[in-house]
């Protein structure tokens, strides 16, 4: 009797350890984005269109650690057809975002560049601070993000008293790597595309020496 009754200490111990590492887990406030988002870029090399990107949100069914619910993002970029035969490109990424913190849990690569190929997949566990790529398990801070998700990310963050040249920094993982990804405020500026005219904030990212 008291074997079971150590059995069952340690399981509810276990129970609550798994509960406080994710109640730990950091939360956003999201206005920025929903499901059914999709943003389409046009690619031009000098006065040519050259591809195109498109960047949508989705539902999705894959959950997290203690069936935490994720939102899907991909990313895509391809050259036109007619550019192919310059420099053919065909690029997608999709990151598993969780819908409280926007973070990722599983992030994938696959890359096709001028015959050059990249394929990557990560398991992000949260709630142990670690990221394991296939090849090798790495401690990182909770909240990381990936390539996809900081883009997400990054809009959330809260630009109401941004003054022109205040710089956002967080952390990204990427190539077995953890980055400092930093973005500066650079004003206010209205833009005008085919669906009209638009306010929008102006941002440039700030690059790493000798990066």
């Amino acid at each position: 009797m008291r074997k079971f009754v150590g059995y069952f200490a340690v399981i509810g111990l276990c129970m609550s350890l798994i509960s406080s590492e994710l109640q730990s887990l950091p939360s956003v406030s999201n206005n920025a984005f929903q499901v059914g988002e999709k943003l389409r870029y046009r690619i031009t090399y000098g006065f040519v269109d050259a591809g195109e990107a498109v960047l949508e949100v989705k539902a999705s069914t894959k959950r997290g650690s203690g069936n935490r619910e994720l939102l899907q993002v991909v990313g895509t970029g391809r050259t036109l057809s007619g550019f192919n035969s310059v420099f053919k490109v065909n690029d997608v990424y999709e990151s598993f975002i969780d819908k409280k913190g926007v973070f990722p849990w599983i992030f994938k690569r696959r890359v096709n560049e001028g015959g050059y190929k990249l394929n990557q997949d990560y398991l992000f566990f949260h709630d142990k601070s670690k990221v394991n790529t296939g090849q090798k398990e790495f401690v990182v801070p909770v909240g990381i993000q990936d390539m996809l998700s900081s883009f997400y990310y990054a809009r959330t963050l809260n630009f109401k008293n941004a003054k022109v040249g205040t710089v956002f920094e967080f952390k990204c993982f990427m190539d077995d790597e953890i980055w400092p990804l930093k973005i500066k405020y650079l004003g206010d500026e209205k833009i005008s595309i085919r669906k009209g005219k638009f306010e929008c904030m102006k941002f440039a990212p700030v690059v790493q020496t000798g990066r």
